[in-house]
C-alpha cells in the first residue's frame, strides 16, 4: 500500500525523538521535567463551578462557528489587550491554536502563486505544525533562519525576491517558541509592508502573548489596524493554554478578515470538530478575567529572575523577553540532553528537534530548550542542576 510522498521526509515528532534518545537510560536523580511546555501553575479557581453550571451543553451539538457569549468575551479581551474592535464574523473558535494554524493553510493557501508552486515561509526553529500544514496543501515550506545574529526572528531583508513572489503564507510566532523573542511594532510593520508588496497572508501565532518580563508584546491585529492593512491579509491565533494554564481545555480562536474567517468556517463545517458549548462557556469566563493571568505572570517573573541569577554569566546566555522557555547554548543539544538526564534526572529538549537543516545546518543543534513551567521551587532545583552539570568546570 502506497503512502503520500509529501509526508515521507517528515522527521519523527520532537517528543517521540526525545523518548528514543533517553529510553534505556536511568535518570541520575529524582526526575525534573523541563522538556514540554505544559503549564503547571494553578488554573483559575472559579472553573469547576462554571463547568458544573454549564454541563447541559454536553447534551447538544455545538455551533460550528462559536457561541455569541464566547465571541463577546474574546472581543472584549482583544479590545482591552490590543485596542482593536472586531465583529463576531471576524472570529472563529478553535480547539487550541494548533488546529487553527493547520486549517488556516488548508482553507486559505492557494494551489499556485504567480503560476508556480506556492511558498509558505516560517522561522527555523519553528512549531512543527507550520511545515506539515504547508506540505498538506502542496506548498513548499521555506525555512528562514532565526538565530542569535538575526535577533531570533527571521531577517526580512534576506528573503530573496523570487521567493517572496511565490509566498502565499508567512507564519510567525511572537513571542517566539523556543527563543522568547518578541516582534516589535516596527517588525510587524515591515512584515505587513512585505505582505502588501508581494501579496501574501501573515499568520501570527501569539499563544505566548501574556507571559512577558516588562511591557505586553505588540500584536499583529493592532499593527495591521495602525497601518490600514487589509484585514484579509492577517490572522492572529490565541489560546488559553499558556495564558490561563489550561492546556487541556483546548480553547482558542483565530481573528482576521471576514472572508478569511468565512472560508475557515466553511471548511470546518465539513471537516472540523466544533468546541462544545460547555467548554465555550467556561472559556468565556476565563477570557474575561485578568486576575489569574497577573498572578501567573508574577510566578514567571520569579522564574525569569532565578534563571538570570543561576545562568546569567554563562557565555551566550540570553534572557528571554517573553514566553516560558530558555534557549541555552551547548556544544551539542542531544549530547547535553542525554548527559543531563543520566547525571541529574533533568529532562530538557534538544534544540535540533525544533529546527531543520535547511542548507546551512540546523540552527537549533547547539541549544537545549528548557521549559520554566514547574513550581518556582522545582524550577530552581532544575536550573541549579543544569548549571552544575553543563556549565561548571568540575576541576575548579
Amino acid at each position: 500500500m502506497q503512502f503520500p510522498e509529501r509526508f515521507a521526509d517528515l522527521p519523527p515528532y520532537a517528543f517521540p525523538r526525545l523518548r528514543a534518545l533517553l529510553d534505556g537510560h536511568e535518570p541520575g536523580g529524582e526526575p525534573c521535567l523541563m522538556s514540554i511546555g505544559e503549564p503547571k501553575h494553578p488554573m483559575p479557581g472559579f472553573v469547576p463551578e462554571v463547568l458544573a453550571e454549564n454541563l447541559g451543553g454536553l447534551a447538544r451539538y455545538p455551533v460550528n462557528e462559536g457561541t455569541p457569549a464566547y465571541f463577546d468575551a474574546v472581543t472584549g479581551w482583544l479590545a482591552r489587550r490590543y485596542g482593536v474592535t472586531l465583529s463576531h464574523d471576524r472570529l472563529i473558535v478553535l480547539n487550541g491554536t494548533r488546529e487553527g494554524l493547520y486549517n488556516a493553510a488548508m482553507a486559505l493557501c492557494p494551489e499556485t502563486k504567480n503560476g508556480a508552486r506556492p511558498v509558505v515561509l516560517m522561522p527555523n526553529p519553528f512549531y512543527q505544525v507550520y511545515a506539515v500544514a504547508a506540505l498538506s496543501v502542496g506548498a513548499e515550506p521555506v525555512l528562514l533562519p532565526a538565530t542569535k545574529e538575526t535577533g531570533h526572528l527571521p531577517d526580512l531583508d534576506a528573503i530573496p525576491g523570487d521567493v517572496l513572489d511565490r509566498t502565499a503564507v508567512f507564519y510567525l510566532c511572537s513571542p517566539s517558541n523556543p527563543q522568547g523573542a518578541v516582534a516589535g511594532t516596527d517588525y510587524w510593520a515591515r512584515l505587513l509592508d512585505l505582505a502588501e508588496r508581494h501579496d501574501f497572508r501573515v499568520f501570527a501565532d501569539e499563544c505566548y502573548s501574556e507571559i512577558y518580563r516588562s511591557g505586553p508584546p505588540p500584536g499583529l491585529l493592532a499593527a495591521a489596524e495602525a497601518r490600514g492593512a487589509d484585514p484579509e491579509r492577517v490572522l492572529a491565533f490565541h489560546s488559553l493554554s499558556k495564558r490561563s494554564n489550561m492546556p487541556g481545555l483546548r480553547a482558542g480562536f483565530a481573528a482576521g478578515g471576514v472572508r478569511s474567517v468565512a472560508a475557515m468556517r466553511r471548511l470546518r463545517s465539513y471537516s472540523g470538530a466544533p468546541m462544545s458549548d460547555t467548554l465555550q462557556a467556561v472559556a468565556a469566563v476565563v477570557w474575561a478575567d485578568e486576575t489569574h493571568v497577573d498572578e501567573s505572570r508574577a510566578l514567571y517573573g520569579e522564574k525569569y529572575a532565578l534563571a538570570d541569577k543561576v545562568l546569567g554569566d554563562v557565555p551566550g546566555y540570553q534572557p528571554p523577553e517573553a514566553g516560558f522557555f530558555l534557549w541555552l547554548p551547548v556544544p551539542d543539544g542531544e549530547a547535553a540532553t542525554l548527559k543531563l538526564w543520566r547525571e541529574t534526572g533533568v529532562k530538557v529538549l534538544p534544540g535540533a528537534y525544533l529546527g531543520r537543516d535547511a542548507g546551512a545546518g540546523n540552527p537549533g543543534a547547539g541549544y537545549i530548550r528548557v521549559a520554566l513551567v514547574a513550581s518556582v521551587q522545582e524550577t530552581a532545583r532544575g536550573l541549579l542542576l543544569i548549571r552544575t552539570c553543563l556549565y561548571d568546570d568540575p576541576k575548579e
